[in-house]
């Protein structure tokens, strides 16, 4: 969930950031962006739980759902969705930071080249030229970027299930790790490597999906 909400913010913000450089909401995004990509992980999340857990009450403070949850399915959705919003809340803010500033790269790269420049001059629309060229000539790099840092998701993840106290994989490998577990810790690892391997496999059929240069060649 945090993933794909962090990839889809991400490329989105950035992608408005950069067709419009050194406009306000391009100083708006970059600054906090570039604030959010110094944060440490385990330190927002901390901020997170004491003052929307622990001082405003507005979400519980660790767990997948509360002792007292409803009985009905509807009733432990939403239990289970209210405990979700403050992990998932600091995996994206952490991560998509990161896919804004490639992003808005990629982008302002793509602004200048020729094609544009020509399209420009036989009259297209601004929003068709950064709709329909400049941004998916931009996701190319962007989308190598995304696939590779699903490994340092699930190094985020180990930290904010470990503070939220989230039943995942993380939180499973960190009391691996202080057991220790060691049959547990391989089995979680070798899970770790085949989700990468399996990923970068997507990255590749995606980017050959996307650029025809590489699926004719």
């Amino acid at each position: 969930t945090s993933a794909v909400l962090a990839i889809a913010l991400g490329l989105w913000l950035g992608q408005k950031a950069g067709w419009r450089p050194g406009s306000l909401f391009d100083k708006i995004t970059t600054g906090t962006s570039l604030v959010l990509w110094s944060v440490p992980t385990f330190w927002l999340a901390l901020i997170l739980l004491m003052i929307f857990g622990g001082t405003l009450h507005w979400f519980p403070t660790g767990g997948m759902i509360s002792p007292n949850a409803p009985e009905d399915p509807l009733g432990q959705a939403f239990d289970v969705l209210s405990h979700m919003v403050l992990p998932v809340i600091t995996m994206v803010a952490v991560v998509y930071a990161q896919y804004v500033m490639v992003m808005r790269a990629s982008v302002m790269e793509e602004k200048s080249a020729d094609y544009l420049v020509t399209a420009r001059a036989k009259g297209l629309r601004d929003d068709d030229l950064r709709r329909r060229h400049a941004v998916p000539n931009a996701l190319l790099p962007t989308v190598t970027l995304v696939f590779m840092h699903i490994g340092g998701l699930i190094a985020g993840a180990v930290t904010v299930e470990t503070v939220f106290s989230w039943p995942g994989l993380g939180k499973l490998t960190y009391e691996a790790i202080q057991g220790p577990d060691l049959p547990l810790l391989q089995g979680t690892f070798v899970v770790f490597s085949a989700i990468i391997i399996v990923m970068n496999l997507v990255a590749d059929f995606v980017y050959r999906r996307l650029d025809p240069r590489v699926r004719r060649g």
